[in-house]
């Protein structure tokens, strides 16, 4: 608990501003049932409607009782992004006309989520986003050649399908870049170095060489040969004729066209109308009701906080020399440094087992889906971040792999893969099945990145780090989240240079110089969405304390992360009401 004790000035300073939408999560004494049920009704249809046109919108289609990729890509054209916007205008005009008070308590909060979606997105509307469709962490391109392991004939046909749309698809967002282009909204400049490379694998001509391939070499030996032959005949014809020519003009776009005349600002705020964008895409990352001057604030108390933790974890290290000196040695010295990609894997695998052995002590309702660990592919390692979670499968990153210190590891796991965030989308797969499929399909990154974040801090309880250095490892990453809150809005309110953001992070964290930079070029890239993790994870610490301070004796760490976990993603002023409905129950000995 004592990280907790040394953060109580700063959690207790974080304001939950309440969204106008918290009413729809709060019980409001008992209504008619007669009443409750057709309010519930009239929501449920709703948000029935919006889940099968979001789906319908997104070129998806069932598939038994999921929803899978359908044979087109979606329609990102300026006619379609109007569309979209209406008909969220129009969804959001007939959920304020539900009356809250008459909704049962479960559909208080699925219509607490839905208005927080639709506010998100009418909120962005007015800034043409679309016409800024990637950054140094996400794009359009990368994703689609993907395909599941042992598909089957329909669903191989329809992924020949996409590929043959995707000229179509292409041409709409070159045409989206272009309008951006023209009126100053584009990606900076700076951050742009290497990003073609990762278009051009796929822009190889010969069919059998293209990664769209990969998914047509290994078919199901069950599959009759005269199909197998005719998927391949396929595949290798929309390679040919659709795919290859596509990337390839994509390629010379973004080469000759998009990089020459990108802003050579940094700042979201120096954009059309950057300073309302900004605020918005704060909104929306955090869905909290703070602006860039106090989440600055916040991460510049923070750093100071975790400053003095790093420093003590450096004297029990026994190092002898300054901190600058130590956060070198940790970058530079061999004994840190895996030889082979296997080994660094190897490292992040036994800390996900070991972690398996401690969650029951952690959280009362373990998933049954199992997540594997993969490398990130080669396609997007160079500029990828360190990890990323996912239902299926987490990645580590295990290009340059001096840059990837195994003392970070074991909180890298614990936040992307248990019981971090392949843990947690399990969770949310195996929610009860009455609960919506929108909810299940919902995420909001304070919500999400916070627990991530705070499943690095669990590490302490779970005695997942197991010396010094380990230890430093789980400070420097949560320096890393919390660095972000003054660097993401210095950089897009104070006006901060890219090399002042580098210098500050290689400073506070110790991070490789590769990892450093990648990530600033993140936050200059993608505005707003590196303050949820901090944020998100400090909210949950606060209540976790008060939880503990309320409860006493009868606080059990479990139900309170089942608490956290059970409702799956929520905007975080929705989910401090869920947690102060958990404490009442417990008080109660419900």
């Amino acid at each position: 608990m004592r990280a907790v004790v040394l953060a109580g000035a700063v959690l207790a300073a974080l304001p939950v501003t309440a969204l106008p939408v918290t009413a729809l999560a709060a019980g409001n004494g008992a209504t008619p049932a007669a009443t409750q049920s057709i309010a519930d009704t009239r929501l449920k249809a709703l948000y029935e409607a919006d889940w099968a046109w979001t789906k319908a919108d997104e070129q998806q289609i069932r598939a038994g009782d999921r929803w899978v990729a359908g044979d087109r890509l979606p329609d990102v054209s300026p006619a379609a992004q109007q569309r979209r916007i209406a008909h969220w205008r129009e969804t959001m005009t007939k959920l304020e006309a539900i009356p809250v008070a008459e909704l049962s308590a479960e559909e208080k909060l699925n219509a607490a989520v839905l208005h927080e979606v639709l506010r998100a997105n009418i909120a962005s509307a007015p800034f043409n986003s679309w016409e800024m469709p990637f950054n140094s962490d996400s794009n359009f391109w990368s994703g689609l050649a993907r395909v599941d392991d042992g598909a089957d004939a329909a669903t191989l046909t329809r992924a020949v399908a996409r590929m043959r749309d995707i000229p179509r698809y292409f041409d709409q967002q070159i045409a989206n870049m272009r309008a951006g282009l023209k009126r100053g909204f584009s990606v900076p400049r700076a951050t742009l170095d290497g990003r073609a490379d990762s278009i051009a694998p796929y822009a190889e001509a010969i069919p059998d060489k293209n990664p769209f391939y990969d998914a047509f070499r290994t078919l199901p030996a069950a599959m009759p040969a005269t199909e197998q032959d005719r998927l391949r005949a396929d595949a290798r014809a929309a390679i040919s004729t659709a795919v290859a020519p596509a990337y390839a003009r994509l390629l010379a776009f973004i080469r000759d066209e998009y990089m020459p005349k990108a802003r050579t600002t940094l700042a979201a705020e120096a954009m059309p109308d950057g300073k309302a964008f900004y605020a918005a895409q704060i909104r929306e990352y955090t869905t909290l009701d703070l602006n860039a001057e106090q989440i600055h604030d916040i991460g510049l108390k923070e750093v100071a906080r975790i400053e003095a933790e790093m420093r003590d974890t450096m004297v029990r290290s026994g190092f002898k020399g300054d901190f600058p000196a130590y956060l070198k040695f940790l970058k530079t010295d061999p004994q840190f440094i895996a030889k082979t990609p296997d080994e660094l894997m190897g490292v992040s695998a036994y800390v996900a087992k070991r972690a398996d052995g401690k969650l029951a002590e952690q959280i009362g309702t373990l998933p049954r889906f199992r997540f594997t660990i993969i490398p990130v592919p080669d396609a997007i390692a160079p500029f990828y971040t360190a990890g990323r979670g996912g239902l299926k499968a987490c990645m580590m990153n295990t290009y340059d792999l001096p840059s990837r210190p195994l003392y970070n590891i074991p909180a890298l796991t614990l936040h992307e893969c248990a019981p971090g965030h392949s843990f947690q989308a399990a969770l949310a797969l195996e929610q009860p099945t009455d609960r919506p499929e929108f909810r299940r399909a919902t995420y909001f990154s304070g919500y999400g990145e916070g627990w991530g974040l705070y499943t690095e801090w669990l590490g302490r309880e779970m005695g997942i780090y197991r010396n010094p250095y380990e230890e430093f490892g789980q400070l420097s990453y949560e320096m890393w989240r919390a660095v972000r809150l003054v660097i993401d809005t210095g950089i897009h309110h104070y006006g901060w240079s890219r090399d002042k953001a580098i210098a500050y992070l290689a400073a506070h964290t110790a991070l490789s110089q590769h990892e450093v930079a990648t990530e600033v070029d993140r936050y200059i890239s993608w505005p707003g969405q590196a303050l949820a993790y901090k944020l998100g994870e400090l909210t949950i610490r606060r209540l976790r304390a008060r939880a503990e301070a309320e409860l006493g004796a009868k606080f059990d760490k479990r139900r309170f992360h089942d608490a956290i976990l059970s409702t799956g993603a929520l905007p975080l002023p929705v989910l401090e009401q869920q947690i102060e409905a958990y404490i009442a129950r417990e008080k109660a000995g419900a």
